[in-house]
């Protein structure tokens, strides 16, 4: 087992149509305004930018995301990551009744050398992070879509 690998899946039901959940999760700039782990977003281009994440654990992870598939026509938002991070993350968007199952798969190699270091022991600790960082972030994206009148 390569304890530095991740896998994540988290699934996000929104009470807010595919096309308004699917414009907010493509401006990645206004993620700091609804995720509160999301610190800083910083675009390069119109394709990639730096992102600063820090949960509950004390530290930041530094991720250089670049896009690599935006299709509204099957609510497909992906990335690929560089930084502290070395993968992909993939946004899935369904309609499921009046609302939005938002499916967010996420597969990375951990590369900061804290974690690398504190790998076994970590582990659990780092995946229970992550867990209350998409917590928030689901919670976060609910309002921020009530705030802007696209809840349904």
């Amino acid at each position: 087992m390569d304890w530095c690998h991740y896998r994540f899946r988290s699934l996000w039901a929104l009470p807010a149509r595919p096309a308004a959940v699917y414009d907010a999760l493509q401006r990645a700039e206004d993620y700091p305004r609804w995720w509160p782990q999301v610190r800083e977003v910083t675009p390069a281009d119109d394709t990639s930018g730096t992102l600063r994440i820090r949960s509950v654990l004390p530290y930041d992870l530094v991720i250089t995301a670049r896009e690599v598939r935006r299709d509204p026509a099957t609510g497909i938002l992906e990335i690929e990551m560089s930084g502290d991070l070395d993968g992909w993350a993939r946004w899935t968007l369904t309609a499921d009744g009046t609302g939005t199952l938002a499916r967010y798969d996420q597969e990375v190699d951990v590369t900061k050398p804290l974690m690398r270091r504190l790998a076994v022991p970590g582990r659990p600790l780092f995946r229970a992070n992550h867990a209350l960082m998409m917590r928030a972030g689901r919670r976060g994206l609910a309002a921020y879509l009530a705030a802007d009148g696209q809840a349904v």
